[in-house]
């Protein structure tokens, strides 16, 4: 992951320090969310791999990562376009500029970590499923 490397002095103001942490997580999200695009491009790929019979097995885990593959997308391409808007912060003349911009970063944090705590479910699901089935393979081995 690259690094964001920004500034924080000692000058600058408050709503200043504000926007530069918000640049900086919202750096971070989108680079968490490019990871878990690939992430899921795999494990949709290990669910093709599989015979007809495990990928009949597997099916509603599948589903579940193929939607929340669109669901990654379109937030992710939402957080890309917040991040264009952002350019014009350093345009706001008044608190209410300012606001509006934090307000908006405040939904797609809300966006986010409610993404991710559903992708988390899925995937925790997903691995119990599959060390059932190792677990049940060794026992009958």
């Amino acid at each position: 992951m690259k690094t964001l490397n920004i500034e924080i002095y000692d000058h600058d103001s408050e709503v200043e320090v504000a926007h530069k942490i918000n640049t900086m997580e919202l750096h971070n999200w989108m680079s968490h969310l490019t990871y878990i695009h690939k992430e899921l491009n795999n494990l949709l790929e290990f669910y093709r791999s599989q015979t007809v019979e495990k990928r009949i097995a597997l099916e509603n885990i599948n589903q579940a990562f193929e939607i929340k593959q669109v669901d990654n997308e379109v937030i992710l391409r939402h957080l890309h376009q917040f991040k264009e808007s952002r350019s014009r912060v350093a345009e706001c003349e008044d608190m209410q500029c300012d606001m509006s911009f934090i307000q908006e970063h405040e939904k797609c944090r809300r966006m986010y970590l409610y993404h991710i705590e559903k992708y988390r479910k899925i995937k925790d699901s997903f691995f119990k499923q599959l060390q059932r089935k190792v677990s049940s393979k060794l026992v009958n081995a």
